[in-house]
């Protein structure tokens, strides 16, 4: 579903932008040094679904694996989200724990 959409960094906005439908879906971020802070995730209640938001964050963690960032979530969605998947644990940086 979300393959065939482009996944945009808005370096302006700080935030990573996917439009589904007229629709637009954010994960906001703030870039320090090689550590990027995923701070808001904002779904479009048209379109949230628990399998959605899990593929918007997934596209969002290739991403960043692509660009060598280390990924704090500050946004309890997308922490909850590595807690349940333990295989993006490795993104964290050393010493933070979730």
């Amino acid at each position: 579903m979300i393959e065939e959409h482009e996944l945009i960094d808005n370096d302006f906005l700080r935030q990573f932008e996917l439009k589904i439908d007229d629709q637009l879906a954010k994960i906001e971020y703030s870039l320090q040094e090689r550590k990027i802070f995923l701070t808001k995730l904002i779904i479009p209640e048209d379109v949230f679904s628990e399998a959605f938001q899990n593929e918007f964050i997934i596209i969002v963690f290739k991403n960043i694996q692509e660009r060598n960032l280390s990924v704090v979530p500050t946004s309890p969605e997308i922490a909850r989200f590595i807690r349940k998947n333990r295989q993006y644990k490795s993104m964290l940086p050393v010493g933070v724990r979730i």
